[in-house]
């Protein structure tokens, strides 16, 4: 309670209860300084039907008016009406010692020490997670070609032809079954099968190299593809 409130019935009946039963708020029959602080709060002498103790003593402090500055005491202490504080002068300091107090004290934890933990650990996962991917067998895409290969005419060397063809040796390149296929005129197509992986063979180029052997191949087509 400070002194504005000694305006009040509360201020003023709590200040009687509390101090005034005959002696100063020194708890000394001297008046001092501590006296006069709250004898200047008071903004007039106290009822004394209601405040008896209270008005006694603002009596007794007013025959001292003219020698308050010569009471002895600490004329820096300011009293409230449940005891003394210090002045306002002297309460900054503690008010700001006791936030210091309160900044040193971390409740819940560093937010920086948090972040940082947490960055961590994400490095850490991306870190196994990327590894784990680089230690995975990767799958290889591989295609099943099925070739139409036409000669010139029924008079072109099929065996001939199928050896030209099967010489073509690369990697990712596997020939398979063969077979000759009708196709009018005593004229057969030469029908292979052939895995690729679709990586390392190009179709466009593989076929282009069986174009070559131009004494035997008239042309050739993708008759069917499927993935593995």
């Amino acid at each position: 309670m400070g002194f504005s409130e000694f305006t009040s019935p509360a201020g003023l009946q709590g200040l009687e209860l509390t101090f005034f039963t005959g002696a100063s708020l020194e708890n000394s029959y001297a008046p001092s300084q501590a006296d006069v602080a709250v004898f200047k709060a008071l903004p007039s002498a106290p009822d004394a039907a209601t405040y008896p103790h209270s008005a006694r003593w603002y009596k007794h402090i007013q025959s001292y008016e003219t020698e308050h500055a010569t009471l002895p005491g600490d004329a820096s202490k300011a009293y409230t009406a449940y005891g003394p504080s210090t002045s306002a002068g002297a309460a900054a300091p503690a008010a700001a010692a006791e936030e210091e107090d309160d900044d040193d004290v971390d409740l819940f934890g560093s937010d920086d020490e948090e972040d940082a933990e947490a960055e961590a650990l994400k490095a850490k996962r991306v870190a196994e997670y990327t590894a784990k991917k680089a230690n995975k067998p990767k799958t290889i895409a591989k295609s099943l070609v099925t070739l139409d290969i036409k000669p010139w005419d029924d008079e072109t060397d099929m065996a001939a032809l199928e050896e030209s063809v099967r010489s073509i040796q690369k990697e990712g390149l596997v020939w398979g079954l063969s077979k000759l296929v009708p196709i009018g005129y005593g004229i057969k197509k030469l029908q292979m099968t052939v895995v690729v992986e679709d990586e390392l063979v190009s179709l466009d180029e593989l076929q282009e190299e069986i174009a070559e052997f131009e004494d035997y191949v008239q042309s050739s087509d993708v008759a069917a593809m499927a993935k593995l």
